[in-house]
């Protein structure tokens, strides 16, 4: 979100006249005097999601900005309480937010350590008075406490500032973090490993636009490293030309155009950012903001380099028009799709100033390249931030800006089928509103299948709440499309992952708290399972088809929203071969120097009576012996204390028939065994993991007497295998 100094000297120009109507005629009527509590302050920010998980929306904001330090708030909606009212605000900041007052710009909701509930980050600015940004965490969860109630974890949560790979110099610690000015920081998970990194900016001092954008990498836990893959470190607070571009390919140089990886421009003064898939690959890219310079794009090269996290590389004058920005005052920019064509689309706010300050909106093609510059019509006043959302429910994105310097505007969205373009209707649909707004969240804050607004307002005047009249409940489903192709594969313990993109017609912060399912089934089954799949943030969801199966699978994506709308992506299908039996853990060294070697002839065949036999060779001769096997794992235990043995099979177990010699010699390594496992198995149905079916991982083993050992027993080492349909 796009919060900044008052610096414009057309701050004051004028903005578009709407004229007070009445509610009954407007799409939006302000109901702030009675649904959220009385505030004030510089309120830069605001933010929300089910913070106690009871059904509705809660709301945070972030105060103080350039005014100084402040308490954020939190507001509880009152939908599921006692006594309470959806869409009604409680402000409960007193008990359930830490004390602590301090410059912030940007709040976010993230669920940083993956235990289900919403922690904060909070961004702050060191124009005043050194600071860190913090770390609160929701004590619901893993914390084991009461859900929606946050405490500072600040000191914890960071790794490492102080020692590679960190880029931090020395001079900018502090005792919780480090000195920075940061104004948006956005989560994304990266590296797809099924956590929320972070992408942390910052304008620099002064907004001298030469202080680094950082990325720092979640460990999985909700603990933070910076990813630097250059391993340079500054030794103040700006990165110089000719300096490594630390997370991007090449060397930085301000205001680079080459796009080939040999230079790239990391530090500019931004005031928002966005991670989103721009480019189809379904990889997180950056959208950098920047205050005073162009706007940068970075693609992810996460695919490019096999599936691990590399430099990111800055494409800006590849991806974007020649004159895509001008001018100051480029303050904000969301992406979302504006045509239903199922890729990511722009709007640029004050990006073409000069004098005025005009947004745009640009069409992806598909695959991150941008095109059609288009003016928004009234859009010259000096706007601060825009979000999308379908107020009138007809399918489409359309955009509420909060305006800097006058009057919040509204633009309804004319998609029909091919391209977009936006028609402002401010005087039609929104009341008077003008205050100087910095930020704008748009959600269905009462529950009733509209959009509602809050705006956070400056200058110690208090939010709006603007509540949807249309009444008209939304009917569109989400559409989850380019589902990721899983490769062919050999069954084992790792999961298959894909990711999907999803959209909806909301605002992307509101889709991400929609339920997506990853459903799957083996072919010929009819019936799919159901695993729930995890918000990458941007527009990518991830989930994961259990590793053991074997066969031709199927797979899709469910996707339902708060309404109950539901829209099923197209299938896929992979297909995954059971991996060979492999033999694993140590084998023994009998009393004649014999050392078994066990092995299996034919496939192990679920629902087949017979044709997969155990076998094991190089045993001692003329001794008894037997198999055993189990479906609980490997293990690697000592067996008898004296001899060279080791258990290979993970209790419980199952001892197949004794078998009375091992024929051969005795003192001779000449013995061997066999038995027909599943022959044994059609005669046993109640032995240990009965029925078998596809995809089922058995380990077996061998005993064995030799009486001239310690033990008197020897086992072969292990033999695991995977049951084939």
């Amino acid at each position: 979100m796009a919060r900044r100094s008052k610096l414009s000297a057309f701050a004051g120009l004028a903005s578009v006249a709407c004229l007070s109507q009445t509610a009954s005629a407007q799409a939006f009527q302000n109901l702030s005097a009675t649904r959220i509590p009385i505030s004030g302050g510089s309120t830069e920010n605001v933010d929300f999601a089910d913070v106690d998980q009871d059904g509705d929306f809660d709301a945070i904001l972030a105060e103080g900005g350039d005014s100084g330090d402040d308490q954020n708030n939190i507001w509880i909606n009152r939908g599921f309480e006692a006594g309470g009212t959806i869409g009604f605000f409680a402000d409960r900041t007193a008990t359930q937010f830490p004390a602590l007052l301090d410059q912030s710009r940007d709040i976010e909701f993230v669920d940083l350590d993956n235990d289900g509930d919403v922690d904060i980050y909070v961004s702050n600015t060191s124009a005043i008075s050194n600071q860190s940004n913090h770390w609160w965490i929701n004590m619901g969860g893993a914390q084991g406490g009461t859900l929606g109630f946050y405490q500072d974890q600040t000191t914890a949560r960071w790794l490492n500032l102080n020692t590679a790979p960190t880029s931090i110099s020395n001079s900018l610690l502090l005792p919780s973090g480090f000195i920075d000015w940061s104004c948006d920081c956005d989560f994304g998970d990266l590296d797809n490993d099924g956590d929320m990194d972070l992408v942390h900016s910052t304008y620099g001092g002064a907004f001298n636009g030469n202080v680094p954008t950082r990325l720092f990498l979640n460990d999985g836990t909700g603990h933070y490293t910076e990813f630097n893959p250059s391993s340079f470190r500054l030794t103040g607070q700006n990165i110089a030309a000719g300096n490594p571009a630390l997370w991007a390919q090449g060397i930085q140089q301000a205001n680079t155009a080459n796009n080939t990886g040999v230079n790239a421009d990391v530090a500019s003064s931004a005031l928002d950012i966005d991670v989103m898939d721009v480019d189809g690959d379904l990889d997180l890219d950056i959208l950098h903001g920047a205050r005073q310079e162009v706007p940068r794009m970075f693609f992810n090269r996460f695919q490019e380099n096999g599936g691990v996290l590399g430099a990111f590389r800055d494409v800006s004058t590849l991806v974007f028009p020649a004159g895509w920005s001008t001018g100051d005052g480029h303050y904000e920019q969301e992406m979302g799709d504006c045509d239903n064509d199922g890729d990511l689309d722009l709007y640029g706010l004050n990006w073409l100033q000069g004098p005025a300050f005009n947004d745009i909106t640009m069409r992806n093609d598909g695959i991150g390249i941008f095109s059609n510059i288009v003016v928004l019509s009234g859009s010259s006043a000096d706007d601060n931030e825009g979000d999308f959302l379908d107020y009138d429910n007809d399918g489409d994105l359309d955009l509420y800006v909060a305006n800097f310097s006058g009057q919040d505007k509204l633009y309804r969205n004319n998609f029909a089928g091919a391209g977009f373009s936006y028609t402002n209707v401010t005087t039609a649909q929104l009341p008077t509103l003008n205050r100087v707004a910095l930020d704008a969240d748009c959600a269905d804050l009462d529950n009733d299948g509209d959009t509602d607004i809050i705006v956070a307002n400056d200058n110690n005047a208090e939010e709006y709440y603007l509540n949807n009249n249309t009444n008209v409940a939304d009917t569109f489903a989400p559409r989850p499309s380019n589902l990721e192709q899983a490769p062919a594969r050999t069954a084992g313990a790792n999961p298959t992952v894909v990711r999907v993109q999803v959209y909806d017609n909301a605002s992307y912060y509101e889709t991400w708290y929609i339920n997506v399912q990853l459903e799957y089934r083996v072919l010929p089954t009819v019936a799919f399972t159901q695993v729930a799949m995890q918000a990458s943030q941007g527009q990518i969801w991830r989930g994961q088809i259990p590793g053991a199966l074997v066969g031709t699978i199927e797979y899709r994506v469910r996707a339902t929203d708060r309404r109950g709308n539901v829209g099923v992506s197209t299938a896929k299908q992979f297909v995954a071969s059971a991996a060979g039996p492999v033999t694993y853990c140590t084998t023994s060294t009998t009393s004649s120097g014999c050392n078994p070697v066990i092995g299996f002839v034919g496939t192990p065949t679920a629902g087949a009576t017979s044709g997969f036999t155990l076998t094991t060779t190089n045993t001692e001769g003329q001794r008894a012996g037997l198999f055993f096997y189990g479906v609980s794992g490997r293990t690697a235990a000592p067996w008898q204390p004296g001899n060279s043995s080791t258990l290979c099979v993970k209790a419980p177990t199952q001892r197949l028939t004794a078998q009375a010699s091992s024929g051969g010699v005795a003192g001779q390594c000449n013995g061997s065994y066999s038995e027909d496992w599943l022959l044994w198995l059609s005669t046993r149905p109640t032995a240990v993991g009965q029925p078998f079916v596809a995809g089922e991982v058995v380990n077996a083993q061998t005993w064995f007497r030799d009486p001239a050992a310690p033990g008197t027993t020897n086992l072969s080492g292990g033999l695991e295998w995977t049951m084939v349909p």
